[in-house]
This record gives C-alpha cells, sequence and structure tokens, in this order.
C-alpha cells in the first residue's frame, strides 16, 4: 500500500509546488491506526529563501486547533467537571456581558439587545452559539469598525468581546465559538489552555513541538506565510507569526506544530482516545466527538467576506454537512473516497485534515497561503485524499 500512495502523491505534491504560482511548498502525510504510511514535501517554506520543505517544517494550522481543544473540553466531560448543557458563563465569566446584534440604525450605529437564552458550552462547541468571524461575515465587519473590535488574530480578549448574530442555539454560523472554549477550560483547569494542552494531549500523544509559542529551535523550522494577489501571484510574508506572547490562548486557532505532531493527534482518534502512552479520552467521549449536534441543521457556506483572508469555501459543494464536537462530518460518501459520517476540516493558511474510523485512515495536508480555499492547495489537498483513498481501498 505505501509504495502506491507514495508514486500517486509524490506527484501530486511536486505538481502543485512546481507549477506556476503553484503552492510555495507543501508538507502531506497519510496514517493508519498505528502509524504514517506516507510521508511527503515539495517546495519551499519561503519562496524568497532557500530552505527547502521538511517533514519537520513547523506551520500556523489555524483552525485545526480547534478539534484539540474539543478533547480538552470533552476530558471535563468525562472527568464531571463540566455539562455540554451548563451556562458558559459559569467559566467563563465575560460571556455574561455580550449581546446579540439587531441590525444597524440609520446612521449605520449597531443596535444590539440582551440574548433570550445563556450561551451553553455544547453551543459553543457546535458553532451554534451566536459567534461568527468578521472575514466571513459582513455584518461583524461593520460592528467591528464602529465598536472598534480587533481582529481575532490579535490573541486579545477584546477580540472576543463582541456581538452574538442571533439567539444561542437558533442557527449555525462558524466563528469564535472554540476561542471562548478554551476560556471554559482555563476557567475550570486554573490554568492557561496551553498548559492544560501540553500536560493533557501535547504530553501524552508525544506530540514535542506543539504549542501556542514556539521555541527558538521550532521557530528555525517555521514555513513563512504567502498572500495570494489578484494576479495568482505569490508574496512571502516572512514576518508574519502569530503573537508569542499572547493576551489569550486562542482555542479556535493559535496552534503552532509540524504536521507529524497532528498525525498522532489524528491516529488518537482513530484509536477511540488511545494514544501510545494512555487514554486520553474515553472510547465513548471519543467517540461522541464524531456524533452529528445539528440534528436536521446543516453548516452552510463560508463567504469570503474578507477577500484578502478568505474566498468563498465549502467542502463537498451540494453534499450536506453537519458538525460534531467539533468536526465538520459529511452525511453523504465523498467524491474522495472519504465514507459518509467521518470527519474533517481546515485551517485558514489552506491547511487540511480528515479522520476516517471506518477505513483506519486519516490525512493532513499543510500550506502557508492566504487567503482560505486556495484554488491550487485545496485542489492539490483533495488530489491527496483521493490518492490515499485509490491506493488504501484498492485489492493488494
Amino acid at each position: 500500500m505505501s509504495h502506491h500512495v507514495n508514486e500517486a502523491a509524490d506527484r501530486i505534491l511536486e505538481g502543485v509546488a512546481e507549477q506556476q504560482n503553484g503552492v510555495p511548498g507543501v508538507v502531506a502525510m497519510a496514517t493508519d491506526r498505528n502509524e504514517n504510511i506516507y510521508e511527503g514535501v515539495a517546495g519551499k517554506r519561503d519562496l524568497g529563501k532557500d530552505a527547502p520543505m521538511s517533514t519537520d517544517t513547523v506551520f500556523a494550522i489555524f483552525s485545526c486547533t480547534k478539534a484539540i481543544t474539543g478533547v480538552a473540553v470533552m476530558q471535563l466531560v468525562e472527568e464531571g467537571e463540566i455539562s455540554l448543557e451548563d451556562p458558559a458563563k459559569e467559566y467563563a465569566p465575560g460571556l455574561a456581558d455580550i449581546q446579540v446584534l439587531d441590525g444597524f440604525d440609520d446612521n449605520g450605529e449597531p443596535r444590539t439587545r440582551a440574548p433570550k437564552s445563556d450561551v451553553t458550552i455544547g453551543q459553543l462547541m457546535l458553532h451554534t452559539a451566536g459567534f461568527g468571524y468578521d472575514f466571513f461575515n459582513h455584518d461583524l465587519i461593520n460592528y467591528g469598525e464602529k465598536r472598534g473590535v480587533p481582529s481575532v488574530v490579535s490573541a486579545t480578549q477584546a477580540s472576543l468581546d463582541s456581538v452574538l448574530l442571533f439567539d444561542p442555539g437558533e442557527q449555525w454560523e462558524y466563528g469564535s465559538n472554540i476561542d471562548w472554549v478554551g476560556k471554559v477550560v482555563e476557567g475550570v483547569r486554573g490554568k492557561r489552555l496551553g498548559e492544560v494542552m501540553k500536560e493533557r494531549i501535547f504530553g501524552p500523544l508525544g506530540m514535542d513541538s506543539a504549542g501556542f509559542t514556539m521555541t527558538d529551535e521550532a521557530a528555525s523550522r517555521r514555513a513563512s506565510m504567502h498572500q495570494r494577489g489578484d494576479d495568482g501571484s505569490l508574496t512571502p510574508l516572512s514576518d508574519f507569526v502569530l503573537d508569542q506572547s499572547p493576551e489569550q490562548h486562542m482555542g479556535g486557532h493559535g496552534l503552532y506544530m509540524p504536521v507529524g505532531d497532528y498525525m498522532k493527534f489524528i491516529r488518537m482518534v482513530l484509536n477511540d482516545g488511545d494514544g501510545p502512552n494512555g487514554r486520553v479520552l474515553e472510547e465513548s467521549t471519543a467517540r461522541a466527538m464524531g456524533d452529528n449536534g445539528l440534528g436536521d441543521m446543516k453548516i452552510k457556506l463560508l463567504p469570503g467576506a474578507i477577500p484578502s483572508l478568505s474566498n468563498d469555501a465549502e467542502f463537498f459543494p451540494g453534499m450536506p454537512k453537519s458538525w460534531g464536537y467539533t468536526f465538520m462530518i459529511n452525511d453523504e460518501d465523498a467524491p474522495t473516497g472519504r465514507p459518509a459520517g467521518e470527519l474533517g476540516w481546515a485551517g485558514l493558511a489552506n491547511l487540511f485534515f480528515w479522520i476516517d474510523r471506518k477505513n483506519d485512515i486519516g490525512g493532513f495536508w499543510a500550506t502557508q497561503i492566504l487567503p482560505f480555499a486556495d484554488p491550487i492547495s485545496f485542489t492539490g489537498y483533495m488530489d491527496f485524499e483521493t490518492a490515499v483513498y485509490e491506493s488504501a481501498l484498492s485489492p493488494a
């Protein structure tokens, strides 16, 4: 199997890196329950420099952080410290002051009101609490401009003190919900989120280079961010680094790590919570993370409201998709080969992963390109996932 994966995947990685205005560099890996079955690299860490991509290159993983924060929450649930039905303000008091955006007056000033019910921890996990992201929502752009709300990339409390777009539980809206979940974890544990992750997730799984801040050694392996222009060209943003002394550990987007570390996390999910040094989650809890929590509600396309940060984005257009605690779930068999009911998500700089518990395989694709849903990187990822399935499921 590995030989066939290697040949097909290598061609895909080389193709996206070598074409004109392709990707600067990419690292991709696939795994079964026991070990990586493919590790591939192509291109450079920075278009303006000579250092090649390598399997130990460190990436800002953005929203791939969310699933790890979700594990920190589910550990609290299984320990009986919290319930998903609890009002989140019991552990993150700042939520008590958050209002619902009720439109704008004739002068463009925001109107707000109190929410009809408290935000629960479960709603935050499912993205039904009402929080959004300004780069996917024009109303939040307008509100932020009027009220001086900084971007979530600033990793500040002020960036979280925004508004709800609707009353809790009414809709699905992708946003800063998991940042607030991280604050719930901190409130219960009495430690910063990064410390909790190191003790209870990274340490047990051997994710040695993962964290909200990089050591000098890890920073020396960092891949640079790149911005794709309207003409398709790529410009290195070599100095773009998330705050290394962050006011808030942002559970929704703040982690740095090499792809190999994330593969250890994926294997833990494939093994229903079991890790190389013992359990991170009980089997029932790990399985529950992949349960659809939305009922008949479906997730929707993410509209690119800030073009420099995101294009319009949707996995498997035209197919219904649900949300778990905290992964996307494809409700039907995907064209890549991923069966219905399996898990995946992404990070803003065009990082993508999937976890298939039915077939015991998963994978991760990492680039550092803005805006999100880059056509070349995303197509490369879809081709990579397809190649893994064609090799994994084909007769020997």
